[in-house]
């Protein structure tokens, strides 16, 4: 008897006389077993989610981890939070005191229960990292004064003062809760490690070939997750990667396809292929080495952006590559981003690039770098869009007169030397923005100094620009906040700290059999694989 063709007819005809749910639907016809196999561009530089900022630890092994709240699964493009192991919260009144009660059934795979002590020693890593331990996102949490577990089954987070960016803080999907007795045992025993609550247990990993996790039958959530297993086969090449899926070997890639590799994809598969579009939070950025001369002056910082056809940029890159829209530090179109005109203040983002070009060579001479002058591009072995960005760079830096070659390393080398302390090793480097939910409010906060917020890959310190961020971080209102946002791009683009590319556009080719899955402006979310089922 054909059960799953019964329950489909019964749900249809309830659907029809309005008894149910399409949602109710979609969970009772998803289909268990088998396994997904996915294509990763790179291989994670540590296991550690509180230190890594990459999309190659995320896809690989987030489906191990439980997190304390995250954005709805459901409905991933809302950025509405919802709770994972918290099952549910209170918060004061003078919204300084946040109380989260977990749940009772979540388990580590070697059987002991997740309490709220791993939870409080999770965050107490994150927030308050001891020495010579990194936490990416440190400067999330300067509103967070303490983090308590007054019992087994209850966390308390205690602010200095009130904030809108704390719960989306709190939900950003590298904060894997860990367990309090490993950390214990050795803080970095997770860079190396794995052991997670989540619903797929860590199988095998081969360097340079694969990672394989496999369903936790012990999972808290009733009916997850329906997939046996999956496998996350690592190929630098994206021409690799599209023939994985081209000749169905592989069912999807999470990070994102070229718009060429989609074209080819849809000619070559038609109604077996299914594409998934969106907006991206990600920002290509170029960061020069302020502790090396000449680009510790910031008028040479300063000539690299006003090189930059960033209008010209998009149209001929966005036909090859990931990247498309022109815009400053904050996500373009949101309303606290500047609009077109005001962006068009900005220098650099001008029209007239012969005139930004004319000044970019004047400062050059005024800080005494002559014609020809060479230096090193640093940058990372993959693809998209890093190498091709790269190589459009070099050609906008030649025409104002600069000898450029790029200096290819991959990820794990190559954040080594971009994370090396100061005096750093590269000339010239770049690095990203990424972040989970379109917050700007937390996303600025690579940009302050390197003592406060440890992401910084300048490695500068420019209480200004500190400033700026705390106040912002405070601030209600959201014509001030928008302003203060406005004054720290203005900073970074005087001192040529950070210099914006362009943001990315997520492109999401995948076999049609997959199902469950939803597209989202970060390439960090919705990844935990407990939703996704394979219709086959």
């Amino acid at each position: 008897m054909n059960w799953h063709r019964i329950l489909n007819g019964l749900l249809g005809a309830l659907v029809a006389l309005g008894l149910t749910s399409v949602g109710a639907m979609d969970v009772l016809a998803q289909k268990r077993g088998g396994t997904l196999v996915m294509v990763v561009p790179d291989e994670p530089p540590s296991f550690d989610g509180h230190r890594e900022t990459t999309f190659a630890l995320i896809h690989p092994i987030a489906p191990h981890y439980s997190v304390l709240v995250r954005v709805d699964p459901q409905e991933p493009a809302s950025g509405d939070i919802v709770g994972d192991v918290a099952q549910s919260w209170t918060v004061s009144g003078d919204k300084k005191t946040y109380t989260f009660k977990l749940r009772r059934d979540v388990k580590f795979w070697d059987g002991t229960p997740l309490t709220a002590r791993d939870v409080v020693a999770t965050y107490r890593k994150i927030i308050f990292p001891p020495e010579g331990v990194l936490s990416a996102r440190q400067a999330y949490y300067l509103m967070v004064d303490a983090v308590e577990n007054p019992d087994e089954y209850t966390v308390v987070f205690k602010l200095k003062f009130a904030s809108p960016a704390f719960m989306p803080a709190l939900a950003v999907p590298f904060n894997f809760l860990y367990s309090a007795d490993k950390l214990a045992q050795d803080i970095h025993w997770y860079e190396k490690n794995v052991l997670g609550s989540g619903p797929f247990k860590f199988k095998s990993r081969s360097p340079g070939a694969n990672w394989v996790g496999e369903r936790n039958e012990s999972y808290y959530r009733a009916g997850q997750p329906s997939l046996d297993g999956y496998e996350a086969i690592f190929a630098s090449k994206e021409s690799v990667r599209v023939q994985a899926i081209r000749g169905e070997r592989a069912h999807i890639e999470f990070r994102g396809f070229s718009p060429a590799a989609r074209d080819d994809l849809v000619r070559a598969l038609g109604d077996k292929i299914t594409v998934q579009e969106s907006t991206w939070n990600c920002g290509l950025y170029v960061v020069p080495n302020p502790h090396k001369k000449p680009f510790d002056d910031a008028r040479v910082r300063r000539a690299l952006s006003l090189a930059m056809d960033r209008r010209g940029g998009s149209q001929f890159l966005s036909r090859i590559a990931i990247v498309k829209t022109v815009g400053g530090i904050v996500f373009p179109g949101h309303a606290l981003a500047p609009t077109e005109a005001e962006l068009e203040q900005l220098e650099g983002f001008g029209k007239d690039i012969a005139a930004n070009r004319a000044k970019a060579r004047k400062l050059l001479a005024e800080a005494g770098v002559p014609q020809g002058f060479k230096f090193k591009l640093h940058n990372r072995d993959v693809d998209q869009p890093y190498k091709i960005v790269g190589t459009w760079l070099v050609d906008q830096w030649r025409q104002i007169g600069l000898d450029v070659e790029q200096w290819v390393q991959p990820t794990g080398p190559f954040f080594k030397v971009l994370r090396s302390p100061a005096p750093q090793e590269f000339d010239v480097s770049i690095d990203f923005n990424c972040q989970t939910l379109i917050n700007p409010t937390l996303d600025v906060s690579l940009f302050i100094s390197a003592d406060i917020g440890k992401s910084n890959n300048g490695k500068y310190i420019d209480r200004v620009l500190d400033d700026l961020y705390e106040r912002q971080m405070r601030e209600s209102d959201p014509a001030r906040q928008k302003a203060l946002l406005m004054q720290m791009q203005q900073r970074l683009i005087d001192q040529g700290h950070y210099i914006p590319t362009l943001w990315w556009h997520r492109i999401i080719p995948h076999s049609s059999k997959v199902k469950g899955w939803k597209i989202t402006p970060s390439h960090y979310l919705n990844q935990d694989l407990g939703n996704v089922w394979l219709e086959e």
